[in-house]
């Protein structure tokens, strides 16, 4: 099953928890065992699993990433978004999660997140929900 999330980010850089659609397409789905892959068609943002309780710790990772990856720079990409399109490649465009008793498997403190680095913007979520196949 295909299905496609919008997120509208608010901020330059930020974590946007897409964990609560994430959960309902795949009960939606009807999918009891299988797999939920994601994937993000942008080159200014990224995916990632990360603790979902604690909000520090998304800013957190933004103010390693950033010291990591300073905004300014000696870049070549001269539309001035060099460390945003460093930072996707470096946390990921895609994710791949299991599905177990009808239910997005994450451990009890993780979330789904979509990461922005060069918002605010829109941006699409691919979703494909894959049922395991029975054994003959």
């Amino acid at each position: 099953m295909k299905y496609q999330i919008e997120v509208h980010s608010r901020a330059k850089d930020e974590f946007v928890d897409i964990t609560p659609q994430v959960r309902d397409l795949v009960q939606k789905s009807g999918v009891q065992e299988g797999i939920c892959v994601l994937a993000i068609p942008h080159t200014t943002a990224a995916l990632s699993v990360n603790e979902n309780w604690d909000p520090s710790v998304q800013v957190d990772v933004l103010k390693v990433l950033d010291r990591l990856v300073p905004v300014r720079d000696d870049y070549s990409h001269a539309e001035g978004n060099a460390a945003a399109h460093v930072k996707s490649v470096l946390l990921g465009t895609s994710q791949t999660l299991l599905i177990e008793g009808r239910k997005l498997s994450l451990g009890r403190w993780q979330g789904l997140f979509l990461a922005e680095f060069d918002g605010p913007r829109t941006r699409r979520v691919a979703v494909r929900i894959l049922a395991d196949r029975e054994a003959p």
